[in-house]
């Protein structure tokens, strides 16, 4: 917490006592809009904000440090398709905040962050940043309130470029401007809905003809048709093709239950699904931007591949790569328009559906496949852990991972329901957001056991919010994959020779950090240790913690590929 107060003790922010102020006015404008939670970690900056905002119906959840309640807020917003909102002090409480907000730009999150600012005359405030152009340097959008004349609508006007952009919008509140006199009443802006883009006739047109030749077609579809509704009409369109589906990690869940859905693609695909996407001859990806994650650094398809790009945006079409033809659109209209086409020129195609490759399919998934297990005594092979967490945890659940060498086990082992289950904070891949986001998950769906996958690493990073998981009593499982490294540049780095001691540390014991905060918190090092989360299912009280001793000697198949990217 910091403090803006003068030497006196008395705070600019809430030197307008009771009466209604420009802060009252934006907590009421916000809360009338919709929102009705909001994450942060309250300064003397943006106190009076926040207690309005609760006094006006919105459960505050106060976090331990900024990024942390940025990350709430975006796993919140992951997982409910609503606009997250934080609030952060001035100048140190933004700063802070950064890492989780460009985690929240590159995953294209709908997010509000009030941010309070140092007054425009304070010139030598201890404060002053330039929060505009910080922001702004991690691709958020800066907006402002004004004064009181324009206070309700420069608030609406946040929210509103929040949700129809769907990207983060840090909202300025000077604290010199938020004590202002101000007429309490809200004006009557609202947030409106916006029709998606229609793709053009003759674009649909061409993808339809490219389709139609097609002997072995495939679908890709990533975050961009999860945030359209796209799956049922892909998966019409996959029906009506032929085609198999996968998705890029991001969108994992899309086609859950599908006969044909091959999973993730890329470096966490199945070796089936790799086999087939290489095979593919035309392959229509959705709402994705075939980066060097999805397709496996440009080697997941063949070089001679017909691949068609949908997307939102025109100027995401062959940003990552050669496409030979791309439409421009709402990923679920144009779907429905493919279909349209199809039907009106009759076709209708084998592609390489079958019972038999929906047999293959089921019996290749990753949890399924044979795999040399660690025996060493004291450990636990990663890859065991996650299957027999699959088999534990009820269907119903929310899987937040953190990033690491440990987060392939997880995504690839542990099933989730569909893509509001899989909470992956991998846009700028930086450790110690997966704590925080899960928490958010678990508020925003309380009826699904929310599992939050860590690294040690990550976890010790985003310790703080250990006490903030505890604190709220949340039933949420936390999985630490504990190998006392950073296990990626271990294991990329011993591979070349390289010494790796200032990358390995002592064990840490987090079952009994989990205990001090307030949680429960277990040691697991084989199999039958994991006993103790089915007892902890049948109360989930309070968080449960499980430190799982992984083996550090088992290495992630999916690494090289990742450092061969850069």
């Amino acid at each position: 917490m910091f403090t803006n107060c003068d030497l006196d003790g008395r705070c600019p922010a809430l030197a307008s006592g009771g009466m209604s102020t420009v802060a009252h006015v934006v907590a009421r404008t916000l809360t009338r809009h919709g929102v009705d939670t909001v994450f942060g970690l309250v300064g003397s900056g943006n106190f009076t904000l926040c207690t309005a905002l609760h006094a006006e119906g919105a459960r505050f959840h106060p976090a331990r440090h900024e990024t942390g309640a940025v990350s709430m807020a975006d796993g919140w917003a992951r997982t409910l398709g609503r606009v997250g909102v934080a609030s952060v002090h001035q100048g140190p409480g933004l700063t802070n905040a950064i890492t989780g907000l460009t985690e929240a730009v590159k995953g294209r999150t709908p997010l509000l962050l009030l941010a309070a600012e140092a007054p425009a005359a304070a010139l030598d405030s201890n404060f002053r940043v330039d929060q505009d152009a910080l922001v702004r340097s991690v691709g958020a959008l800066p907006e402002r309130v004004h004064g009181p004349a324009t206070a309700s609508a420069d608030a609406a006007r946040a929210l509103r470029r929040a949700a129809t952009e769907r990207r983060p919008v840090v909202l300025m509140l000077p604290i010199d401007v938020q004590a202002q006199p101000c007429e309490l009443e809200p004006s009557a802006d609202s947030v409106p809905a916006t029709a998606p883009p229609v793709p053009a006739a003759a674009e649909v047109e061409a993808v339809a003809d490219l389709l139609a030749e097609a002997s072995r077609p495939a679908i890709v579809a990533g975050h961009g048709a999860v945030l359209a509704g796209a799956g049922p009409a892909l998966q019409e369109l996959g029906e009506r093709l032929g085609a198999p589906l996968a998705s890029s990690a991001m969108a994992h869940g899309l086609f859950r239950g599908d006969p044909f859905d091959l999973g993730i693609a890329g470096g966490f695909a199945t070796p089936l699904a790799r086999r087939l996407l290489a095979q593919a001859d035309v392959v229509l990806v959705v709402g994705a931007g075939l980066n060097r994650w999805t397709t496996r650094n440009g080697g997941l398809f063949a070089a001679d591949v017909a691949l068609v790009q949908v997307d939102l945006e025109s100027a995401a079409i062959g940003r990552s790569g050669d496409v030979r033809l791309g439409l421009v659109g709402d990923a679920a209209a144009a779907a429905r328009a493919l279909v349209a086409e199809l039907d009106r020129c009759g076709v209708r195609l084998p592609g390489v559906r079958s019972r038999q490759l929906a047999q293959e399919i089921e019996a290749g998934r990753w949890g399924r496949l044979a795999y040399a297990e660690s025996t060493r005594d004291g450990f636990i092979d990663p890859r065991r852990l996650s299957i027999e967490l699959d088999r534990l945890l009820p269907a119903e659940r929310t899987l937040a991972l953190d990033s690491g060498h440990f987060m392939g086990y997880p995504a690839m082992y542990v099933d989730v329901p569909d893509p509001a289950g899989f909470v992956f904070t991998q846009g700028f891949q930086s450790i110690g957001l997966g704590l925080p986001s899960a928490i958010g998950a678990a508020l925003a769906r309380p009826d699904r056991l929310c599992v939050a996958a860590l690294g040690d690493g990550g976890a010790l990073m985003a310790l703080p919010e250990l006490e903030t998981a505890a604190r709220l009593a949340l039933p949420m499982l936390l999985v630490v994959y504990n190998d006392a490294a950073y296990g990626a540049e271990v294991h990329h780095f011993a591979a070349l020779g390289e010494p790796v001691d200032l990358v390995r540390f002592p064990d840490t014991d987090f079952a009994a950090l989990a205990r001090a905060a307030g949680a429960e918190g277990v040691t697991v090092r084989a199999p039958a240790d994991l006993a103790v989360v089915s007892r902890w299912l049948e109360r989930r009280d309070r968080p449960l913690l499980i430190d799982a001793k992984v083996d550090p000697e088992v290495r992630a198949g999916w690494l090289e590929e990742a450092f061969r990217g850069g």
